[in-house]
């Protein structure tokens, strides 16, 4: 019973940083006493709740880079636990010379996965980056190799980089793909814009990677010297910053001022003493939401031209607005007088189309928040403004129609004027 108390005892120093002592020293309790023969002590209960205790603290070890071990007497001085994509950073860095040992790895991944580690010397964007990469190629050789990151559609191709990398292996493991390189830096480097990703392989060669979520959060500025990470997988690069401001343009616009646009028109022209402010407050609104919708259409066209990747369905959404949107505006110019014989076809035109652009917009927001693939809230914060504007709808619809039927009710009860009032009829001239 005294070895085992020694066992706890040993356990629990060794896992002081976490909160998982309270099993050992319960085993301690246990195990001390039974020895004054107070208490029987079960052995294999407190064996047991050791045992527990080492499977839950080995999870708790291996989530943070520094309770990793690297085999071939492999050490590093400084590392970091990257945000996204399950990855980390090991490296030793002497600033006399400027040349920096790294192993990146990557965890998660498969046989079907290539992974890169770069260093971008201008921005936190991945063209320009100077890029290590590795993946099981076709042969079932594991290569790894750099690659200069010239254009958004890149292969990742054989190249040379911007600065020397004397050295470079990969290493396989499980689930596990890990880079191991020397690097050349410029002299009195002390910080680097990285740049790190993870993708599948197609046809035994590095495939497209996702263009959302975790994937275009994969940025950050690091300090070689402090080990410090600023901004990393929340500083967005000026790419990422143009996608956040075209979903807030089109959600603000075509998601949410187009539809309360409609909505005043439908509702507030019943009331009579909202008329004509209705008019001005829908026009204003939707002139407003077609202004900021065709700054959103116009950042979409740039970052278009600026992807490797095509979003079809979005963008031709995008466009019908554009091209709906435009109709609408010059057909206002065109609005016949409510006596014309034509204003009922102009009606039926200006109501389908309408209709027809707060379907398209708010669809194409979703389709939106899909590729952007934000933070849970936004999404949830939009959910919110589309359910409260179907509510206000069905609030209003009643309501609107309880007044149209009682002002149809209290006119056809109202006494009618006989037509001897005007004369048409000879009374009033005395004609029998």
């Amino acid at each position: 019973m005294r070895s085992l108390r020694i066992a706890a005892l040993s356990v629990n120093n060794r896992s002081s940083a976490t909160t998982a002592p309270t099993l050992s020293r319960l085993v301690f309790l246990e195990s001390t006493t039974a020895m004054d023969g107070s208490r029987t002590a079960s052995p294999r209960l407190a064996l047991l709740s050791l045992a527990l205790f080492s499977l839950f603290l080995a999870p708790c070890r291996a989530q943070t880079c520094q309770s990793y071990t690297f085999s071939g007497n492999r050490t590093y001085t400084s590392c970091v636990d990257l945000p996204v994509l399950s990855s980390y950073l090991h490296w030793n860095y002497d600033q006399a010379s400027s040349v920096a040992d790294i192993a990146f790895r990557a965890t998660g991944v498969t046989q079907s996965n290539w992974v890169s580690w770069a260093i971008n010397p201008s921005s936190l964007q991945m063209v320009g980056s100077q890029a290590l990469v590795a993946y099981q190629n076709s042969s079932g050789v594991l290569w790894a190799y750099t690659s200069s990151v010239d254009t958004l559609g890149t292969t990742l191709t054989p190249g040379s980089l911007a600065f020397g990398v004397p050295n470079i292996s990969a290493a396989l493991d499980g689930d596990q793909m890990t880079i191991f390189a020397t690097l050349q830096l410029s002299s009195g480097t002390t910080t680097v814009n990285q740049v790190w990703q993870v993708g599948p392989v197609e046809n035994g060669s590095p495939g497209t990677h996702a263009t959302s979520g975790a994937n275009v959060q994969s940025v950050g500025t690091l300090d070689l010297l402090s080990g410090t990470t600023v901004g990393s997988g929340g500083s967005a690069s000026p790419r990422q910053r143009r996608r956040n401001v075209h979903g807030v343009l089109n959600a603000v616009s075509w998601g949410t001022l187009m539809p309360m646009g409609a909505l005043i028109a439908r509702y507030l022209k019943v009331f009579q003493s909202a008329d004509p402010a209705w008019f001005y407050l829908h026009v204003s609104c939707q002139a407003s939401a077609y202004a900021v919708g065709v700054a959103g259409w116009a950042t979409g066209l740039k970052l278009k031209s600026e992807s490797s990747v095509n979003y079809n369905v979005h963008g031709n959404i995008g466009l019908a607005l554009f091209i709906l949107g435009t109709l609408q505006g010059f057909a206002l110019l065109l609005r016949p007088k409510k006596d014309h014989k034509y204003r009922i076809y102009w009606n039926i035109y200006h109501y389908a189309v309408g209709y027809t652009v707060i379907v398209l917009s708010i669809v194409n927001v979703f389709k939106g928040l899909e590729i952007l693939d934000p933070e849970q809230k936004w999404r949830t914060t939009y959910i919110a403004i589309v359910a409260s504007l179907g509510a206000g709808a069905a609030v209003l619809e009643a309501t609107t129609w309880y007044i149209v039927i009682k002002r149809k009710d209290t006119a056809s009860s109202a006494p009618k004027i006989s037509r001897s009032m005007n004369g048409h009829d000879g009374y009033s001239n005395g004609r029998v």
